[in-house]
């Protein structure tokens, strides 16, 4: 499996009943804010990705680099370096933290193996076999670190387990595999919250907006043509985490259990507003799209 490194940053005054989340795939991204936002509220924030130093990946940012900023924001943020495409590491993940915190409150599935190439001109036969990788180290990865998690969860009878994904669930962008990767997001929200609903703990997948990270940075210079017109229509990585942080508080939180909500819209239902006092425009307003509902019929 392989030498696990771990750091522990520690930011405000933390008391014991801190909320403990995971959330995986942050060393930049959409992971790394979200883990920042949940750092904001006080959280303890395991902060999982395999980036470790400069140069590990093409991208700037790191497991360390993240940890620190969630301890800057008030939090606690604990580094561990996860290769979510081995099963083992990300069990490992999971023991860790229930014996370092004995519960886990927060599970946020993030984690994806998002290649260059994605969005590049072309067929799907035409792009790099590699971007398959999405459904591995992304459907996969989340389906084995809530496998891991649940039985903690259930036994507390409290938790709040999230999936990232996005509108391209119902339509198509990037092609199939980006695709299934969000559908497969939404449908595993969908399926486990009822397996869990008996035990209290929900299950949501959040349609987070373009975020305007690196990556999307670097997509809009490739083309300012095509992609320029984005940039007014993102949202900043740390958005989603606040949301993710009202939905947890949020007393009614059971009855949306199973649900795929757009994170703009849950903001204004939270009245939760993005840097400047943007408020981001929900996908049924930009795409003329929404969330497929899962029917009520259950088979077991």
């Amino acid at each position: 499996m392989g030498e696990r490194k771990i750091t522990l940053f520690k930011g405000g005054l933390m008391s014991n009943r801190a909320p403990v989340a995971i959330v995986t795939g942050a060393s930049r991204g959409a992971g790394r804010g979200i883990a920042i936002a949940l750092g904001m509220h006080g959280c303890i924030v395991y902060v999982t990705g395999r980036s470790e130093k400069t140069g590990d990946h093409a991208l700037p940012g790191t497991i360390y680099e993240t940890a620190e900023a969630v301890a800057v924001a008030g939090g606690t943020g604990i580094a561990v370096r996860v290769d979510h495409s081995d099963d083992e590491q990300v069990k490992a993940l999971i023991d860790q933290v229930l014996n370092e915190q004995g519960r886990i409150d927060i599970l946020v599935n993030n984690a994806a193996a998002v290649y260059d190439e994605l969005t590049d001109p072309g067929n799907f036969w035409e792009k790099p076999l590699k971007l398959v990788d999405m459904i591995h180290v992304g459907l996969h990865s989340g389906y084995v670190a809530t496998y891991y998690a649940a039985p903690a969860m259930v036994k507390q009878k409290s938790g709040l387990v999230i999936f990232t994904s996005a509108s391209g669930a119902v339509h198509y962008v990037y092609g199939p595999a980006y695709g299934a990767h969000k559908a497969g997001m939404d449908k595993f929200a969908a399926d486990m919250a009822v397996d869990f609903k008996d035990a209290n703990v929900a299950v949501l997948s959040i349609w987070m907006g373009a975020l305007l990270t690196d990556r999307l940075k670097m997509v809009i210079a490739s083309d300012p043509e095509k992609y320029g017109s984005l940039e007014s229509m993102t949202e900043s990585p740390e958005f989603s985490g606040h949301v993710i942080w009202a939905l947890f508080n949020d007393a009614q939180l059971m009855e949306m259990s199973g649900q795929t909500v757009i994170g703009a819209e849950m903001a204004v239902k939270y009245g939760i507003k993005d840097e400047g006092g943007r408020q981001p425009l929900s996908y049924r307003d930009t795409h003329q799209v929404e969330p497929r509902i899962q029917y009520p019929n259950i088979i077991r």
